[in-house]
């Protein structure tokens, strides 16, 4: 199964889980098959999105759009996001 994994800091992360919320018309129209949000313990203006797609082909389309763009401005995104194209290799053992 493939994924995209954004990693993000935030301004608020309130503000923007707002804006992350009110944007999941648009990743389901692009594939998005839903997933996590976490934050990282030691600098909660970190978060990550772990999101299961149909496609890395469309989940590549979505991240470069100019409408992923203006949300995450909104949103109080304020560096550049890091962002991943992964496939599922394996479930480590408990």
């Amino acid at each position: 199964m493939p994924y995209i994994l954004i990693r993000q800091k935030v301004r608020d992360f309130a503000e923007w889980k707002a804006v992350f919320d009110e944007h999941g018309t648009m990743r389901k129209a692009t594939g998005s098959k839903g997933g996590y949000i976490l934050r990282n313990n030691d600098d909660p203006s970190e978060v990550l999105v772990l999101l299961e797609v149909e496609d890395l082909g469309r989940a590549r389309q979505f991240v470069r759009s100019e409408d992923l763009r203006r949300a995450m401005q909104r949103a109080g995104v304020v560096d550049q996001p890091t962002i991943y194209f992964l496939d599922e290799a394996g479930r480590p053992a408990a």
